[in-house]
């Protein structure tokens, strides 16, 4: 029987400023990549997503960033491979710290926005955040694009790689995701996206947006809570899986 992980982005909310609903998503998905606080997220926000992840009996992942609220960390920064990962280093503190004071702990990374696709062919950003999270300890998992440079150091300094697909946006016929700025790059059509989904889950391929058909080799799939109807999204995904007798099950 096939085995799939069902991640989501959350804590993003930051002072009055509110991002998703991590609560209601939390009953969908198995995995949450909770922010750290650098590219969105404050103290109280992410010690109450840490306390409802728990609730939920859904795993805590540290979703870590660049230092960017301004522009959400999905700009990319020319910061030193030392600046970078005593930055990461920083944010794995923190949320261990949270994710403790609510009874759980950090069980794996996932970097965020910009980062996560900076470290898919930038070496010295992708050997910034494996040294980070080996300097951490505890041999956590990195949650990463399939292909990325970022996997292949994982690999190289002994941590478990995990690569992941994402539901809701479009794919170049490369495997890399299409950019936010292009038109299409987020897909909204549930029936599309559970249709894509169970086939990555039972074949590992997926369609590009050219319509050729990719090969994905994924353990994880993110659905992100910042996409309007992601909660209808992650719950419509996980019951696409489940009806396909695909066992939706943290990684970590």
């Amino acid at each position: 029987m096939a085995i799939m992980d069902l991640n989501s982005d959350a804590g993003e909310s930051f002072g009055n400023w509110e991002m998703g609903d991590d609560a209601a998503i939390f009953r969908s998905v198995s995995s949450a990549n909770v922010a750290c606080g650098f590219h969105a997220g404050d103290p109280s926000t992410i010690a109450a997503t840490c306390r409802d992840a728990v609730a939920a009996g859904v795993t805590i992942g540290a979703h870590v960033g660049y230092r960017d609220l301004a522009g959400f960390g999905r700009r990319f920064l020319d910061c030193s491979p030392t600046e970078l990962a005593d930055d990461v280093l920083y944010q794995l503190g923190a949320l261990q710290a949270l994710a403790q004071a609510a009874g759980a702990r950090i069980h794996y990374v996932k970097p965020h926005g910009a980062l996560y696709n900076a470290i898919v062919h930038h070496e010295a950003q992708a050997q910034a955040v494996v040294d980070a999270v080996r300097a951490f300890g505890g041999d956590l998992p990195l949650l990463l694009l399939p292909g990325s440079v970022a996997l292949s150091k994982a690999a190289a300094a002994g941590l478990r790689g995990v690569a992941e697909a994402f539901a809701d946006r479009a794919y170049n016929p490369d495997g890399t995701l299409v950019s936010r700025r292009e038109p299409g790059a987020v897909l909204h059509d549930a029936d599309v996206v559970v249709g894509n989904m169970v086939r990555l889950a039972q074949t590992g391929k997926l369609t590009a947006i050219d319509g050729s058909i990719i090969r994905v080799d994924a353990e994880s799939i993110c659905v992100h809570g910042d996409t309007p109807g992601s909660v209808a999204m992650a719950a419509a995904v996980r019951a696409g899986l489940e009806a396909a007798g695909v066992t939706v099950r943290s990684f970590a």
